[in-house]
């Protein structure tokens, strides 16, 4: 199988990553629920892997850094744990369901919620978003790349123009954490969410989200925390206070495992690889007949994503064809981003999404480009 779905889940993982996941299913405990090795082994894996991702994003300290699942529960955090009744948040229409839903459903409490406009190809114009800060605006909320048409949104921009309004500014990074260089500091985040299992290269099922220092945040859940035991609340202090429960210390391991192997490897080399495979298959399919790409590729500087259809094919027909007739697996539909498919027009048709890893090589764009050719004109 030539896998092309990696902005859903990078398939391949270092053998460093599976390893260090094998070693804590056999050694690790419940990190802070005792005094025993196995207990201690696992919150040191914890903190460790902690402060990777403290050094790895140019946060101040460790403490700054909380685990989740995803980066779902990362951004549920963010927006329900910053946001009350009365507040505005700005936010646009390339965003995922896992801003978007969140939003809708504190607009629901008493939020006023802005949409920023994106044209034909997937942009937006900052302009349009600094045009509708109001005194009641409290949040920017915005991805730093669509998972459906790859368009990267230059944050540091978005971050000067928030912090310049004394707004709250909150990434979702799933698609650019581990491939994109990220400096919160710099780029004046206060809030950055990502997820593990993509760019990352780690294991499925582990998150987390960077919260700037001094900034609280409503926990969205409370319990167990290993400290504090008879007290009534949750502990206030971070991580704790976003961490109730058991955290997933074996995909935490590999977490860790995997921010290892981008350093080692550097971030350039898995980006600049996978840019070069995306643009080389863009170049092979963009003047096929009956075939339309999605997104600006105006710049190098994007995700390596490339959106299309075939003619009038619905888009999941398309992609089961790529599977069982070449074994290309791609994803079709909708990819959870509802707005961007209105701005696109794509809304009915979906869109056939490849998505590329630095795994991936030369000879398997070649055989996407001819299968995509082979099924352009079968159309």
């Amino acid at each position: 199988m030539i896998y092309m779905d990696n902005a859903a889940t990078t398939m391949h993982k270092p053998q460093a990553v599976i390893d260090a996941v094998i070693a804590a299913m056999s050694s690790m405990g419940n990190a802070g629920r005792g005094a025993n090795e196995a207990s201690l082994s696992a919150s040191r894996v914890i903190y460790d892997t902690r402060d990777k991702l403290c050094q790895f994003f140019g946060a101040e300290n460790p403490r700054q850094i909380v685990f989740t699942n995803n980066s779902t529960e990362s951004l549920n955090i963010a927006i329900k744990g910053l946001l009350n009744p009365g507040d505005h948040v700005i936010t646009t229409m390339l965003e995922h369901n896992s801003v978007l839903r969140p939003l809708y459903e504190m607009e629901k409490k008493g939020v006023k919620l802005t949409i920023i406009r994106s044209n034909e190809k997937g942009t937006f114009d900052l302009k349009d978003m600094e045009d509708a800060i109001c005194p009641e605006t409290k949040m920017v909320i915005c991805t730093n790349g669509s998972n459906l048409t790859g368009n990267y949104i230059d944050i540091e921009k978005v971050g000067e123009m928030a912090h310049k309004h004394g707004l709250l500014f909150v990434v979702d990074a799933s698609q650019t954490a581990g491939v994109f260089p990220i400096d919160v500091q710099r780029m004046q985040i206060d809030v950055l969410c990502f997820t593990g299992h993509k760019g990352l290269l780690g294991p499925q099922g582990i998150g987390g989200m960077y919260v700037r220092e001094g900034l609280a945040v409503r926990p969205l859940k409370c319990g167990g925390s290993g400290v504090q035991t008879y007290s009534k609340t949750h502990p206030a202090e971070m991580p704790t206070a976003l961490e109730a429960g058991t955290l997933n210390g074996h995909g935490i391991a590999g977490l860790g495992a995997a921010v290892d192997y981008l350093n080692e490897t550097g971030i350039d080399v898995v980006r600049e690889k996978e840019q070069r495979l995306m643009r080389k298959f863009y170049e092979g399919v963009k003047e096929i007949p009956d075939v339309k790409v999605y997104g600006d590729f105006s710049t190098f500087d994007r995700c390596a994503i490339v959106a299309l259809n075939i003619g009038d094919f619905d888009s999941s027909e398309v992609s089961d064809a790529l599977l069982t007739e070449y074994g290309i697996s791609t994803r079709p539909g909708g990819h959870c981003a509802p707005l961007m498919h209105e701005a696109l027009g794509t809304v009915e048709q979906g869109a056939v999404r490849f998505s590329f890893s630095h795994y991936n090589t030369d000879e398997e764009v070649d055989a996407a480009i001819a299968a995509v050719r082979e099924l352009a004109q079968d159309e």
